[in-house]
């Protein structure tokens, strides 16, 4: 146990994020830089090390919480970096951008605030990259084996670096023009910067995994032909179609989805563009749908000029405390204030979009709204609330519904789906068709890094299973009851 008083020595604090005056000047990440290292000991010793650490069991990755933990107290910072990669192969990733169910299952946060084992894990690995203990890994022998891998978000990045390390030949062949998936060009820069994904990916080039861009499999190669020059692969092409809206004058220009809005300013950091082809500067910007998509899109918002930006939800405005139907390990739904709100803006619960208006020259100007309310488990309009907003640039941001199907991949490789329209696979990761696995959103449906991870790691252990008839692959995390997850 890092320090057996220190929950009670210590009180919780997190890392500093810059005045938002100066970070809206530009694009950096918002937290000022090595302010972690001064406090992050402290922090890691109000860990309790508890006799059942519920931290595992809210991760599903089943990060050695407690472990690291102990060796950031003690500021053995190379043991703590092995002890965080023995179950993670991105911690800088998670990190920055996970919702951490980890501290929510944390069981010092029963009645108190809980570890801050974000701020300890990102402490961890980027001491470990400053001081060089993160190297690439290499394997000592090849097993002749090819593994093709389809996506290069976490899911296919984790899955590609574990088949690689274990002898396999692995290419992963992305559509867009950069390695990163969504990571690359949906998660806006000051959330996470980019050279974070590519010092990864120098290392795993380091490691042997080959890396293929702007080829989209189902269009510019066949899903047969693929099959027939690998052994083996890996589908992680995420859940990339997007929810849609089809309310009248949906059709108006200015209306977009949300991953039309963020990689183009994702693309003008990595100086494709001078200026974003869709910009909200000096627009009214209304953002649709609450969740962390949404406020990516409010912070872009604020950074390119906005006039003003108003996030709109349907559903009612969550409590700042824990439910009583969603207890302690679980993840609570909770009022969250990210990054991007503190920046501005307007908040706007229990409502729902009627209709859209437009100028004369077919572009957006207003968005007809109403209020709703849950009347027997229905959301209903409430009479008498409707109202309209000016709305000269909108972005949808109301998640998606699964894997592409329109470039031919499902089809082409004769993949079934399940009951929710994702491809289906079976405790090995394996699809319907033998020696093609799927792991991440494209199996899972929407949902979060830490599982695109955890399922790229068992998805590549089912695969080298497949190719050898054993693997050496660490044991994939099965939580024993997975509604303490999201």
């Amino acid at each position: 146990m890092a320090d057996p008083k220190g929950f009670l020595n210590h009180g919780r604090e997190v890392a500093k994020s810059r005045p938002v005056d100066v970070r809206l000047k530009d694009w950096n990440e918002v937290y000022v830089p090595g302010s972690l290292l001064p406090i992050i000991s402290k922090q890691a010793s109000r860990c309790m090390d508890c006799g059942i650490p519920f931290c595992h069991n809210g991760c599903p990755l089943g990060n050695l919480i407690p472990e690291w933990n102990d060796f950031a107290y003690r500021e053995d910072w190379s043991a703590a970096s092995e002890r965080l990669h023995a179950t993670n192969n991105f911690p800088e990733f998670t990190g920055r951008l996970c919702p951490a169910p980890c501290e929510s299952a944390c069981v010092l946060g029963i009645n108190q605030p809980a570890v801050t084992i974000k701020n300890v894990e990102v402490s961890i690995i980027d001491k470990a990259w400053d001081s060089g203990d993160v190297e690439p890994q290499a394997p000592e022998r090849l097993s002749g084996k090819t593994v093709a891998v389809i996506g290069s978000g976490p899911a296919g990045l984790a899955a590609a670096q574990q088949l690689t390390r274990a002898g396999h030949t692995v290419a992963v062949y992305e559509r867009a023009d950069r390695i990163g998936g969504l990571l690359r060009y949906g998660i806006p820069e000051f959330k996470m910067e980019k050279r974070h994904i590519n010092r990864r990916i120098e290392q795993m080039r380091a490691e042997g995994t080959r890396f293929r861009t702007g080829i989209e499999i189902g269009r510019d190669l066949r899903a047969t032909d693929l099959k027939k020059r690998y052994d083996a692969i890996v589908i992680a092409a995420g859940a990339t179609t997007a929810r849609d809206l089809p309310v009248p004058g949906r059709e108006l220009k200015g209306i977009h989805q949300a991953m039309e809005y963020l990689p183009l300013a994702n693309k003008v950091q990595e100086g494709d563009y001078v200026a974003p082809p869709i910009t909200a500067e000096g627009k009214h910007v209304i953002v649709i749908g609450g969740g962390d998509t949404g406020a990516d899109c409010v912070g872009t918002a604020h950074r390119q000029g906005a006039a003003s930006v108003t996030q709109l939800e349907i559903m009612p405005q969550p409590g700042e405390d824990r439910a009583p139907h969603q207890p302690w390990p679980t993840f609570p739904m909770l009022y969250k204030v990210t990054s991007a709100h503190e920046e501005g803006g307007e908040r706007v619960y229990s409502v729902s979009t009627t209709h859209f208006e437009g100028d004369e020259d077919g572009n957006v100007q207003w968005l007809h709204l109403t209020e709703v309310e849950f009347i027997e488990g229905k959301l209903t309009p409430k009479p008498g609330t409707e109202r309209k907003i000016p709305a000269q640039l909108v972005t949808l941001a109301m998640g998606f519904t699964g894997t592409d199907r329109e470039n031919g991949l499902v089809d082409q490789f004769g993949l079934d789906l399940d009951e929710r329209g994702n491809i289906a696979r079976d405790a090995d990761f394996q699809t319907n068709v033998p020696g093609v696995f799927v792991a991440g959103d494209a199996g899972r449906g929407q949902s979060l890094i830490v599982w695109a991870i955890a399922e790229g790691r068992s998805a590549a252990r089912g695969c080298d299973r497949f190719l050898t008839g054993a693997s050496e692959l660490p044991a994939p995390i099965r939580p024993t009851d997975r509604s303490l997850m999201v």
